[in-house]
């Protein structure tokens, strides 16, 4: 074939193996992803891949499965910096006596910067590519995911106490619909409201709120 005729793609990645997921219990061996602007073109034996596309960058997996990228639904990303603090204690021991304390003391922009970054690179390496997130600092939560070239939905979060975030209800729902407008037809990030616990603060508890 005349190099000429074949279509310009970004990337192609050819594995030994492509698991589609879907359909299901289906394994493809010697298989292509095409690429381009970020949208999957064409999944093809990798002899007819070769023969159609002319890529800017080639990706040869001989060894490996390719899969979908996994989604995480739920996760408090910026929470991985707590990672080993009072391990293998009741919940609401390790919340009220361990975590909503350690969180009051280090709430911040640039712990939640941090935070989802460590995440990121952790999801990563595991096939993460999407994540479902809620924590306090929407705004920076969000600005993180759309700098390093995640997916993510990011709650906005509203509570009846004041935190490091907001310090009231209508604060709470004024700084969400700002960080909603700011991530309108972003191609990364989205958000959602993300309500919490209609009972409130656990009874009995007296000290530092700040979980999501």
């Amino acid at each position: 074939m005349n190099p000429t005729a074949l279509q310009p793609v970004d990337l192609l990645i050819e594995a030994r193996w492509v698991v589609p997921v879907e359909p299901h219990a289906v394994v493809l061996e010697n298989y292509a992803v095409a690429v381009s602007e970020g949208c999957i073109v064409a999944l093809l034996p990798i002899a007819d891949a070769r023969a159609a596309y002319a890529p800017r960058e080639r990706v040869a997996l001989t060894e490996h499965a390719l899969i979908p990228g996994l989604v995480n639904a739920h996760t408090h990303n910026p929470m991985t910096l707590l990672r080993g603090l009072a391990d293998d204690l009741p919940l609401m021991v390790w919340l009220q006596q361990h975590i909503w304390p350690a969180e009051a003391k280090v709430m911040g922009p640039e712990f939640v910067r941090d935070g989802v970054e460590l995440a990121v690179a952790e999801m990563l390496r595991g096939g993460t590519t999407c994540t479902n997130e809620n924590y306090f600092f929407p705004d920076v939560i969000g600005a993180t995911y759309r700098r390093m070239g995640f997916r993510a939905v990011v709650g906005l979060p509203v509570i009846d106490f004041p935190t490091a975030w907001a310090k009231s209800q209508d604060e709470y729902f004024e700084r969400a619909g700002d960080v909603h407008d700011s991530f309108l037809g972003d191609a990364l990030v989205s958000t959602a409201f993300a309500p919490h616990s209609c009972a409130g603060r656990p009874i009995g508890y007296s000290g530092p709120f700040a979980y999501p």
